[in-house]
């Protein structure tokens, strides 16, 4: 049994150690996921509080007991700190010591030191918390679409709890009614969990960074730099899923063309720069009046197409004349005098059975009418 325990220190040195230099890799290859970089340093802590702890005996307790928890508490509250990282928000580095603290006050309990259930317990206790913060951080993050997210969740929830009942357990386990085989096999159960856990959640940690990398390229791929809205890529990837859901339910789809008048004009006469501008707040506009599930995409240049799903002709219409309305108070000229802004707009229904691309034509056949006509105004193509 010496042995197992001897060989169970060593690899969860050599493991953590190994797991926290991998992630560090990691990081190193892609320094914008600072959340890798906590996590690798988490693991590494670890390593050195179980090192710190095998001198037990060897070294003075203020190292070997104090120092390792210590240690081992804000390791795991660099793991949630990290959790946090991830998900955007700040880290708080005070939390960092809020167990380490928590247990040097009740170091200075007289019992604290006599009572290894006790101070066994309250270890636990530390721990668990901290493992439970970095799951619940997991869980409020969850509208990202990350499928690694949710066993993430449920690996830390159940590592967490192993953790708060392993004093419990080792109680009852070493009761003198206890059968010591049955106890044994227990206490190799419950150390193995802990082990194979810290494994886990690194690679689950790791694919989280991985599927998030995949899903940021795949969105920067579909998406304009400029405007923030999905280019015709994004559109291509979207599309099919509308008109598809719009024939099979029979619901109307409507499309509206959106040009931004005289915009070569306005990019010799004012800079190109002040042309950006203009194609930032117009996409802005769009994106403010359209509604929760249409699609606004750049389409090229200074034109943009806003897909309205589930709208006939009518309550197209509609939409759109309050978004050109909105675009026409924009103050234009109190931020560059003599700019004046407006929107020429084509709308034509999708037809079931017809292709998308056809419909998109009969919106560009509205959209030059509008042209045609003077511009600044829309035109829907019935």
């Amino acid at each position: 049994m010496a042995f197992e325990v001897n060989t169970l220190f060593l690899l969860t040195i050599d493991v953590e150690a190994i797991l926290g230099l991998l992630l560090l890799l990691v990081w190193v290859q892609n320094t914008r996921v600072t959340a890798v970089a906590w996590w690798a340093c988490a693991h590494l802590m670890r390593s050195a509080s179980v090192m710190l702890y095998g001198l037990y005996g060897a070294v003075p307790d203020l190292i070997s007991i104090d120092l390792s928890n210590v240690i081992l508490f804000s390791a795991f509250g660099v793991t949630w700190n990290g959790a946090r990282v991830f998900n955007g928000r700040a880290a708080l580095p005070g939390s960092l010591m809020a167990g380490a603290v928590l247990w040097l006050f009740a170091s200075l309990w007289p019992g604290f030191e006599a009572g290894a259930e006790a101070r066994g317990q309250l270890s636990a206790m530390i721990i668990a918390v901290y493992i439970w913060l970095t799951a619940f951080e997991f869980w409020r993050g969850r509208s990202e679409p990350l499928v690694s997210r949710w066993p993430a969740i449920v690996l830390f929830a159940t590592h967490g709890t192993m953790f708060l009942l392993r004093t419990p357990l080792n109680t009852l386990l070493h009761d003198k009614d206890a059968d010591h085989l049955l106890a044994n096999a227990w206490l190799s159960v419950l150390s193995l969990e802990a082990f194979l856990m810290t494994i886990a959640t690194a690679f689950i940690l790791l694919a989280m960074s991985k599927e998030r990398t995949e899903l940021r390229h795949k969105t920067a791929a579909m998406t304009d730099p400029l405007t923030g809205l999905l280019n015709r890529r994004g559109l291509d990837a979207y599309i099919g899923t509308l008109v598809g859901a719009s024939e099979v339910n029979g619901v109307p789809l409507t499309l509206a063309l959106i040009d931004v008048d005289l915009f070569k004009r306005i990019n010799d006469t004012f800079s190109h720069s002040v042309g950006d501008t203009v194609l930032r707040r117009v996409s802005s506009v769009i994106r403010a009046h359209c509604r929760q599930d249409d699609l606004p995409v750049r389409y090229g240049g200074d034109e943009f197409l806003l897909v309205l799903a589930g709208a006939d002709l009518a309550t197209g219409t509609r939409v759109l004349q309050r978004l050109k309305r909105a675009s026409d108070a924009c103050l234009w000229q109190s931020e560059v005098p003599g700019l004046t802004v407006t929107l020429s707009i084509g709308i034509a229904s999708h037809v079931r059975g017809a292709t998308i691309a056809a419909t998109i034509a009969a919106a560009d056949e509205a959209l030059y009418a509008a042209k045609a006509a003077g511009r600044d105004r829309i035109v829907a193509k019935s």
